[in-house]
């Protein structure tokens, strides 16, 4: 139990140093229904309670609904129990084969306004540890990362979650997860709608927009994502813009470092940490823009990993070094033709298409 406290004491400096602080977090919207889950950065602790065996074996295609509560105790000693639905999520991750844990669907009643820090919450994501709860902090801090670059991201909030079954079959255990902001609510953070529209090319999206989610997989080496095929993107439409391509899901990306990421045979990569260039080509005034954004906010990128009391030293070390070589990248105007300008060229001739994808 002392480890267990030492741990989330460690985790709420580390989280909260390296990320932005609380009080510049916009903390609802202006129609003030987003709620404050979003606005701290401080990780939450709460109890999922349900009838876990059951849950956590349906990992079919359309797994269903099952009951299930949350419960916590809030900052002013109130106390909580919000009924849910619950059901298992993911493609990669929902399979017994690739997680023992997977990822969960956590689906409240909107309408209840008495739920605490989780009023106006709809349906939120729960990524949680797979087989390593390193991942998590590791995956976590990707979300943080591209919430530096543009509004236009998915926010995110570390939790320690204590599983406790209901039927009392599966031993009571706590671990680190995050929760994924809802779709809903970062379109009307940017007054913006959600839409669903496939097969369409990049090309047909916001032009800066879409070159900057190009260059953050890049940085990131993630080649896990589609637009045509909305593989690990979400579209917005903004009054006045053209669509713009908001990215998610990280765990096969490069600097996360997952034992279970491959790349996909077609890319011809050695390992998922070898960078390559999905996104098609830009104007080098439009690269230069994004490589720009991407300079001012170096920093900030740096800080959330350097002096990360809750990493591993040699992953530090390891990430700073790959987050070095992206910089040395864009930095070369030789190596952004190579790497970038030719390759966004092929793309836009007909991008590989990874078999999966639907």
């Amino acid at each position: 139990m002392k480890q267990f406290v030492l741990t989330l004491l460690l985790l709420i400096v580390g989280f909260r140093s390296s990320g932005q602080d609380s009080s510049s977090v916009e903390k609802t919207s202006k129609k003030g229904d987003l709620g404050l889950l979003f606005a701290d950065e401080k990780p939450l602790a709460f109890t999922i309670l349900s009838n876990l065996k059951p849950l956590l074996k349906d990992r079919s295609e359309k797994p269903a609904n099952h009951w299930g509560e949350i419960r916590f105790v809030d900052e002013s000693k109130d106390s909580f129990a919000i009924p849910i639905k619950i059901k298992v999520r993911g493609n990669f991750r929902r399979l017994s084969k690739n997680c023992l844990f997977p990822p969960l669907l956590l689906d409240f009643d909107k309408k209840k306004k008495k739920n605490g820090v989780f009023n106006y919450q709809n349906k939120l994501k729960l990524i949680t540890h797979c087989t390593n709860e390193d991942y998590i902090k590791q995956e976590y801090l990707v979300y943080k990362m591209y919430n530096l670059l543009t509004d236009y991201s998915f926010k995110v909030r570390m939790a320690t979650v204590t599983y406790q079954d209901s039927a009392a079959k599966r031993q009571t255990e706590t671990k680190l997860a995050f929760l994924l902001e809802d779709e809903s609510d970062l379109a009307k953070r940017n007054e913006a709608k959600s839409q669903d529209t496939k097969q369409l090319r990049p090309n047909q999206l916001d032009t800066l927009a879409m070159a900057t989610v190009s260059v953050f997989e890049y940085l990131i080496g993630n080649t896990d994502w589609s637009v045509p095929f909305l593989h690990n993107i979400k579209l917005f439409n903004k009054t006045g813009r053209y669509l713009i391509a908001v990215p998610y899901d990280f765990d096969h990306a490069g600097i996360v470092e997952t034992n279970y990421a491959q790349p996909a045979e077609l890319l011809e990569l050695s390992s998922v940490r070898e960078r390559l260039y999905r996104g098609i080509s830009y104007p080098a005034a439009i690269f230069e823009q994004v490589f720009d954004l991407f300079r001012r906010a170096k920093p900030q990128l740096y800080a959330l990993y350097e002096g990360n009391t809750t990493l591993k030293p040699n992953y530090i070390k390891r990430t700073i070094k790959y987050l070095d070589e992206f910089y040395e990248t864009i930095n070369n105007p030789k190596e952004v033709k190579r790497k970038m300008i030719e390759k966004g060229i092929e793309n836009q001739g007909g991008a590989v298409v990874i078999k999966g994808l639907k």
